[in-house]
């Protein structure tokens, strides 16, 4: 399947233009050197301080840890999940390392890492999927997290399958159009006030 038509109001980076989160995957296997590369984007990304506070958790379908995950996932996520090849928990370190102070911009630092994740991902025709809904007492409980931990989200990632494999609602959300705020929304000069 085709991604449905969207254009840009002005020109970006293609791979910009290309990244969309299906929820449709295929049986493919990601290869562990794709799955280092992805790792490696987000090693990259600017945080604040260099302090890097992102840690990544995953497991490939057919381990443990992808039941885990998998299993910490809410069950309106689960019936497409369920056939992403790995699954990979974001978390955020809340403190810096320097003198233990709190950090403030953890999870933006960790929004970072994904997004370079995100487009490497899309860059190596793989597809991602972020799901804030899943269990977080759960996920703490299976692998172990501390509070000094935030958890952010989880990715389903695979290789971009048929969407007539999707069930409803999910089968017409993959073919709906794809909208954004127009920037005249969010992008204000001096003030907030127009």
């Amino acid at each position: 399947m085709e991604k449905p038509e969207w254009k840009t109001d002005y020109p970006v980076l293609e791979v910009i233009n290309k990244r969309w989160s299906r929820r449709a995957f295929s049986d493919a296997e990601v290869e562990d050197d794709k799955l280092k590369r992805l790792f490696e984007a987000a090693r990259w990304a600017a945080s604040s301080m260099n302090e890097q506070p992102w840690v990544f958790i995953y497991g490939k379908k057919g381990s443990e840890a992808w039941n885990k995950l998998f299993d910490s996932i809410m069950g309106g996520n689960q019936p497409w999940a369920k056939n992403a090849n790995v699954l990979v928990m974001c978390l955020a370190k809340k403190n810096f390392d320097y003198k233990e102070r709190p950090n403030r911009h953890a999870m933006h630092d960790l929004g970072q890492a994904v997004a370079f994740f995100s487009l490497e991902a899309t860059e190596l025709g793989l597809n991602m999927h972020q799901m804030g809904g899943f269990e977080d007492a759960k996920a703490r409980v299976y692998f172990e997290i501390g509070e000094e931990y935030e958890i952010g989200h989880i990715i389903a990632l695979g290789y971009p399958g048929a969407p007539e494999k999707l069930e409803e609602p999910y089968l017409s959300r993959e073919s709906a159009a794809r909208t954004r705020k127009p920037q005249s929304e969010f992008v204000f000069e001096n003030s907030l006030k127009k």
